[in-house]
């Protein structure tokens, strides 16, 4: 709260309401109050009695300085205001008046050190509190005035305490008294000082404050279901922007920035998303845009379900703006600012750049998802990004909107752009609202699980790495979800969503997506599998035996006798070299000729290594030489093998990325090596022997071929992770080897010089004696000179330990080596290897859990290489190798892609699978709906079966205590009963009393019903407001006048109101016409006949004979609180003649348009421009005229005598007082409304009308404008037009 300036003669606040000024500030507190060590010297405390207050004021500018500047230097930076200022920050204003005139500083730079100086403050002076009091409540009455909403919070007090009282009172309850009583409740202290001028004016303006209900709430927490004040005010400003009255749609727009600003999605459904207006989805597209950078899914899936489309909003400006918008947080803003940062030139961010991050997100495998833009494609600028935050006003998103109508480019897929903007920011809403959006679902959520398991990996945080592993086990369950309602529809329709390509996706499949996500739940579902089987048996049925299969290999001509059946028809029916054809290309058999042939080649390999390896190769090593060649091609073909155009560096890192082709390259590698030492003569031994370790990595090659089996390949996968986890393991077993090793040695062993037998000494001796073999000499038991060396010259043998000088008994402490040894094994055998055991066996348990989807995930990589595999196995794949060189080297025929695994659908047929696949992908999210509400049911079951046992258990305590008491209630009744008939009888007895009228003591029922007291709580409606209101507004229109307070129950003239005397006030008449003079003094005024024809001039009232009073006529509605002419140009009634001009609105097919079943009006309105409101096309006439001024302004003369007619065959709708702003005590406006209807459009005088439709004046407009209770006229045209729509039964 800032300080007041110090007061003479009192605040504002305390001036107003006739208080004598206070101070507030206690000053006994000043005796606390001391001078720090560094400013202020030696502390001491003040006192004081009667002086206080001076002593205060001058202790404060003493002892408490400020800083201030004394050279006004001009910065070369203006403020933000684009002000002129110091180089101190401050304006030229705010120096003092020396530093705008410096002397001594001219010519000298500004310098903080020299040029800012230490001054006595003169920020003090007195804080009032005193709650919120008159100077709040005119703030409030100001504020309803100009149209402005409040939110009163009852129990703030004060003022706001007054109106939460009456706020729900009918206007004529709210009386004088009772403002005079709240004040005297809640101005307990001031009230006394209150004037009666001062209760009076009150009243008026808390009249006119709960008159206008649409801008005033009144929040009671925890009353009336009010919990949250934002949630009042937001009401507030939707009850008032709604109650405007606006052209067009603009008080809408506005209620639903409001909501989506305060993220009220309850609300903006409740309140905005009505009967009464039907939104277009281009009026949302700017508040969508907000929605989704402010991440509010709910109010996206509202604009969703209220006629937003994805394909239409989504446009190539609109793409650029939310990725321009992007959450900086996020993983995926990082690596797009690094891609910026590579480009030789700064550029703008283009969709090029974001396609160049998802590519590194989705795989190399994947098509670029924007094109790089050609040499003559113009550049789209990114648009100026406002702050992340929703602007009400939407003025930066409407400029987005209006930049790029008649140039939106759309992109290839919507859905998906929108789709992969949520899931980089990791926003599990607003991904789920999307994804269910899109048609290619499958294909999406693959793609979502592929993406964020990439920037999952690179995350740092953890909650958002739970929040991204979370969002990608969803869609890959939306995955496996939808893909399961397509597999039980139709199970050949849903192989084929398996290997469609996907040209929104990067030209990718739904498989190979799961395969590069490794979303091993999807791959190993049944409906993969069957595929994936499918192709495995290539043409063949899957009924077939491997026994069968076997035969047929060994013995092709059984392929003609029918033991094999196929899948095609003329495959069943032919007998030609189809069917050997067809046989030897199925994966399934081209897998065992492989595991065939490799198995003849190790046994190749290992009969050359013991039985045939001479000095010169024999011609069986020559066999193995040519069958390691066909190996090498294979792999090559590999190698080299591109269907997607990748790149030859991106072909070698998919390529090396698989394991078992490491183990191919190395073992081939390996036997080059050996090869090349066996035929160099000198070292034909190492060659065997290089080529003898050679032949161990051949035979691990073998297990690659068990991965088919379905018992086999879980192991396999088994084996792998445990190697993983023995390599971490020998770090920790290396410290504790080499520790014991080092120790022992130098303890044993003194000075031994020979490289291998320290090796044996610290690393092998100490290994295997993990595994029982202890060194014999250790604990000198078994130290023998004989087996080992004194000196260590012997090679064979070890250096001997420490002994004596004869060299015949150890003198090593042997308690210490045995203690080493001891707790060597105890943490070796006994606590590393029992870890190693226990992480072998969490592996095992790991994998075992899910061996079944691990196997068949891992099942796919082996039918895909066998699939593109050629038909003939080494040593005569070398025919196919030749022929694949021809067709693609020689002949130049680009490789083609394997339709089994990839296939590109024709757009009919593709959009029809794709619609069928979004029909069941509805049906998906319908059952997990009812899943939801089925689980929800049975959780409120359970709630509800709690909450009945405990109200149960409550009950049968309770009844137990009523009938405890009522037991004891039943017996004091008898008591009291017994007690009075002995009274009575005794009384009797004494003769104090007479037989006749004896009371009877009966039980008596409470009776039943409502009490009464209820019926006289209830209120009464509103009568309504029978007095002019407009007329006694505080503010007279256009002038510095302020009315006399006149409250309801003044009104009348009847009512005695003595201490009203209100300003006189006649302003100057500037227009066209004669006009009464100003009337200050009676004498001019004598010569007007009032209640009768004056001249020209009719001065009668349509209301009867007016009193007249002092020379003056009074208004027959009562005061006004202003006395004179006003504005208006006569004294008494100013008659105007107010036209009104209607056709039936119809629609472009002529048809009349209907709202709420009721037809719809236009009426004829005109503007001035400085105006707030359209008017009716009426007002004064000037004397002897029958048309209005204004009316004649915007009709051509030749129009005139036409309208003339038309008003005399018109239907008078009213003719009376018009409460009018502008009225005062003497002066007043009547009117005579005349509707003018033209039923039908052909009207020959609607066209004429039309054609004359012009303004003289070009700073007023005219227009035919849709009759509506929103329609901005003045009030008084307001209630002409809804008598008028009433007239015609049309909608209002």
């Amino acid at each position: 709260m800032e300080p007041l300036p110090p007061r003479k003669d009192g605040s504002e606040l305390e001036e107003g309401l006739g208080v004598q000024p206070r101070r507030v500030v206690d000053l006994d507190m000043v005796s606390n109050l001391r001078r720090s060590n560094s400013r202020m010297g030696k502390s001491q405390y003040l006192y004081g009695n009667c002086g206080k207050q001076e002593h205060l004021s001058s202790w404060i500018p003493e002892n408490i300085m400020k800083k201030e500047c004394v050279y006004f230097v001009e910065s070369p930076k203006l403020s933000d205001a684009g002000k002129v200022v110091c180089e101190c920050g401050y304006m030229h204003k705010q120096h003092l008046e020396e530093a705008t005139r410096p002397q001594a500083f001219q010519g000298k730079e500004w310098d903080p050190k020299k040029h800012v100086q230490e001054m006595p403050t003169d920020a003090f002076g007195d804080i009032v509190f005193t709650g919120l009091g008159q100077k709040t409540g005119k703030t409030i009455y100001n504020a309803i005035t100009h149209g402005t909403p409040c939110v009163i919070v009852e129990g703030s007090g004060r003022v706001a305490d007054v109106l939460a009282q009456v706020a729900s009172l009918p206007i004529s309850e709210i009386t004088i008294s009772l403002i005079q009583q709240k004040l005297s409740e809640f101005f307990q202290e001031m009230f006394d000082t209150f004037t009666e001028r001062q209760v009076v004016e009150w009243t008026k303006k808390i009249q006119d404050i709960v008159r206008k209900q649409q801008l005033l709430t009144i929040f009671r927490e925890g009353k009336d279901g009010q919990q949250d004040v934002d949630v009042a005010i937001l009401q507030a400003l939707l009850k008032a922007s709604r109650s405007q009255d606006h052209f067009g749609h603009e008080t809408w727009d506005h209620q639903l920035k409001l909501a989506v600003a305060w993220n009220r999605v309850d609300i903006a459904r409740s309140e905005i998303f009505t009967d009464e207006r039907q939104w277009k989805p281009s009026d949302l597209h700017p508040v969508m845009t907000a929605a989704l950078i402010s991440n509010k899914p709910e109010f996206v899936k509202l604009f969703l379900e209220n006629g937003v489309l994805l394909k239409e909003f989504a446009t190539w400006d609109t793409l650029l703006y939310l990725y321009g918008n992007l959450d900086p947080t996020c993983l995926f803003h990082s690596k797009l600012q690094k891609v910026l940062a590579e480009e030789p030139a700064p550029h703008h961010m283009q969709m090029h750049h974001v396609a160049q991050v998802l590519r590194e997100l989705l795989g190399d495998f994947t098509q670029p998802l924007y094109c790089v833009p050609r040499m003559g494609d113009r550049l789209r600028p990114l648009l100026p990004v406002p702050p992340i935050k929703l602007n009400v006003q939407g003025a930066s998103l409407q400029s987005l909107y209006k930049h790029s109508s008649g140039c939106d480019a759309f992109t290839m897929d919507p859905v998906r752009d929108l789709l992969i903007w949520a899931i980089v920011q990791n926003r599990r809403e607003l991904a789920e609202i999307i994804w269910a959006q899109s048609q290619d679902c499958i294909t999406a959520a693959l793609a979502c699980s592929k993406i964020l398991k990439e920037l999952s990996r690179e995350e740092q945080d953890t909650d958002s790495l739970e929040d991204m592993l979370a969002l990608t086990a969803a869609f890959e369950n939306r995955a496996v979800g939808v893909f399961t309602e397509c597999y039980r529809k139709d199970e050949e329709r849903a192989q084929k969503l398996l290997v469609r390509v996907s040209e929104a996706w990067g030209k990718t499949t739904c498989l190979q997506l799961a395969l590069e996500a490794k979303d091993m739940k999807f791959v190993s579902h049944g409906g993969v599998q069957a595929f994936l089987t499918r192709v495995w048996w290539g043409q063949l049925s899957m009924d077939n035996g491997l026994w069968q299969v076997f035969l047929c290999m060994l013995v092709f001509p059984l392929l003609y006798t029918g033991l094999i059946s196929f899948r095609e028809r003329r495959l069943r029916a032919g007998r030609g070299l189809a069917r050997i054809r067809t046989f030897f290309s199925a994966p399934v058999v081209v897998f065992h000729l492989n595991v065939l042939s490799y198995s003849a080649f190790l046994c190749l390999f290992a009969y050359v290594l013991m039985v045939d390896f001479q000095p010169t190769p024999s011609g069986c090593e020559r066999l193995l030489y040519l069958w390691l060649f066909s190996l090498v091609c294979e792999e090559s073909r590999q190698l080299f093998y591109n269907p997607d155009g990748c790149g030859l560096v991106k072909m070698a890192l998919r390529y090396f990325s698989d394991f078992w082709n490491k183990l191919d390259i190395g073992a081939i590698l390996l036997f080059i090596v050996g090869l090349v030492c066996r035929l160099t003569p000198t070292l034909l031994y190492p060659g065997r022997i290089v080529l003898s370790l050679d032949f161990i990595m051949f035979c691990l090659r073998l297990m690659h071929i068990f991965t088919i089996s379905k018992t086999l390949g879980p192991k396999i996968i088994i084996v792998k992770r445990m190697m993983k986890d023995v390599f971490f393991f020998l770090f920790l077993l290396a410290v504790w080897v080499v520790s014991f090793g080092v120790a022992k040695q130098a303890i044993l062993i003194h000075n031994e010089s020979r490289a291998e037998w320290i090796f044996r000494g610290v690393i092998y001796h100490s290994y295997l004696t993990i595994f029982g073999q202890i060194p014999a000499y250790i604990d000198g038991v078994n130290f023998s000179p004989d087996q080992c060396s004194p000196n260590g010259t012997d090679p064979y043998k070890p250096k001997c330990p420490e002994s004596d000088t004869r060299g015949l008994e150890p003198v090593f402490p042997e308690w210490l080596t045995v203690t080493l040894l001891c707790l060597y094994l105890l943490f070796t055998n006994i606590l590393l290897l029992n870890l190693l055991i226990a992480m072998f066996n969490y592996t095992f348990q790991q994998v075992q859990e899910h061996t079944d989807q691990i196997w068949k995930f891992q099942r796919h990589g082996l039918i895909e290489e066998y699939h593109g595999r050629p038909p003939l196995p080494p040593p005569l794949i070398l025919l196919s190798h030749l022929h694949l060189f021809i067709k693609r080297v020689i002949l130049k025929r680009p490789a083609g892609q394997h339709q089994q695994l990839k296939n590109k659908l024709e757009k009919n047929e593709e959009a029809a699978l794709l619609s069928w696949e979004a029909y069941l992908k509805e049906n998906f999210l319908q059952g997990q709906q009812r899943q939801r509400e089925k689980q929800k049911v049975q959780d409120l079951g359970s709630r509800v079966d709690t909450m009945v046992d405990l109200l149960e258990m409550e009950r049968l305590k309770l009844l137990g205590t009523l009938e405890q008491r009522l037991a004891s209630l039943e017996e004091q009744v008898a008591q009291t009963t017994g007690a009075l008939h002995w009274i009575m009888k005794t009384l009797r007895d004494g003769s104090l009393g007479s037989e006749e009228g004896i009371p009877t003591l009966a039980t008596q029922k409470a009776s039943e019903g409502q009490d009464p007291a209820l019926d006289s709580r209830q209120k009464a409606e509103d009568p309504g407001d029978p007095h002019h209101v407009h007329a006694r507004h505080l503010l007279y229109p256009n002038a510095p006048v302020t009315r006399f307070p006149v409250p309801n129950e003044k009104v009348p003239w009847e009512t005695e109101f003595l201490i009203y005397e209100p300003l006189f006030y006649s302003a100057e008449w500037t227009d066209k016409g004669p006009a009464d003079p100003m009337g200050g003094a009676l004498e001019p005024l004598s010569g007007i006949s009032f209640n009768a024809m004056d001249g020209p001039v009719d001065r009668r009232s349509f209301h009867g004979a007016y009193m007249v009073r002092d020379g003056l006529p009074l208004n027959p509605m009562g005061r006004t609180g202003l006395r004179g002419r006003g504005h208006l140009c006569c004294f008494g009634p100013n008659h105007t003649l107010q036209p009104v001009v209607t056709r039936w609105r119809r629609n472009q097919d002529g048809a009349i348009c209907r709202k709420k079943v009721k037809k719809m009006l236009e009426v004829l309105v005109v503007k001035h421009a400085l105006s707030e409101h359209w008017a009716l096309p009426g007002g004064s006439q000037e004397p002897g005229e029958t048309l209005p001024w204004t009316l004649k302004q915007v009709l051509g003369r030749e129009c005139w005598p036409c309208f003339r007619n038309l008003l005399a065959q018109g239907t008078e709708v009213y003719k009376g007082y018009v409460d009018d702003p502008r009225n005062t005590d003497n002066a007043w406006i009547e009117t005579v409304a005349i509707s003018i209807h033209f039923p039908n459009q052909s009207d020959v005088e609607l066209k004429r009308l039309n054609c004359h439709l012009h303004a003289c004046d070009p700073e007023t407009a005219i227009r035919w404008q849709a009759v509506d209770k929103h329609v901005p006229l003045h009030a008084s045209h307001k209630a002409i037009l809804q008598k008028v729509a009433a007239l015609y039964g049309a909608f209002y």
